[in-house]
């Protein structure tokens, strides 16, 4: 046996560890989700255990490994903020859902005619989610994605389109037209 046996545990992690459902309650009191609040219990016996203080008392342990724990919920908390803002701001002003019977009067045609020149993955999205307007979350399975990276996906092409739409188009593009005179207008 070595000088340092790996199954040796110092008097710190002795204490965490017969503390550990103590400590996996009062995480769960402040997390809804028990396996963020394991997660989040776990992280911190780990940083715990690499950066333990050398304390003789169990109250100051439990004391510091409280601190501990209650500055990874905070962290926890922060990260889905976090996610949450990019999530919010990535459907910011994006409404996913299917255009108004206003909207579908005043819709140039011209799209039509540009989808081809997208690229395939975008031009497959829109034809199927909002062309043929199937369930985005059937789409997605269809094509191997989750529903949110369909959505992402979807959000990208119609900024594609959007902007082939304006290069050709030009007032259509933003005002509708009833009329298009647009050259890569569909012969109907």
């Amino acid at each position: 046996m070595t000088a340092h046996d790996h199954t040796t545990r110092t008097p710190v992690e002795e204490a965490l560890s017969a503390g550990r459902s103590q400590y996996l309650a009062f995480v769960r009191r402040r997390i809804s989700d028990p396996d963020l609040a394991e997660d989040i219990l776990q992280e911190a016996l780990l940083r715990a255990f690499r950066a333990a203080p050398d304390i003789d008392d169990e109250e100051r342990l439990a004391a510091w490994f409280y601190r501990v724990l209650r500055n990874a919920i905070v962290d926890a908390y922060r990260r889905r903020d976090v996610q949450n803002r990019r999530t919010e701001r990535l459907h910011e002003g994006h409404d996913l859902a299917a255009p108004s019977e206003e909207d579908e009067r005043t819709l140039c045609e011209c799209f039509r005619a540009l989808l081809p020149a997208l690229r395939p993955e975008y031009a497959a999205v829109l034809s199927a989610v909002d062309l043929d307007e199937r369930p985005p979350h059937e789409v997605a399975a269809e094509f191997g994605l989750t529903t949110n990276n369909l959505n992402v996906r979807r959000h990208r092409a119609r900024r594609a389109l959007r902007e082939s739409l304006e290069a050709t188009c030009r007032v259509c593009a933003d005002h509708g037209c009833l009329d298009c005179t647009c050259e890569t207008a569909p012969v109907l």
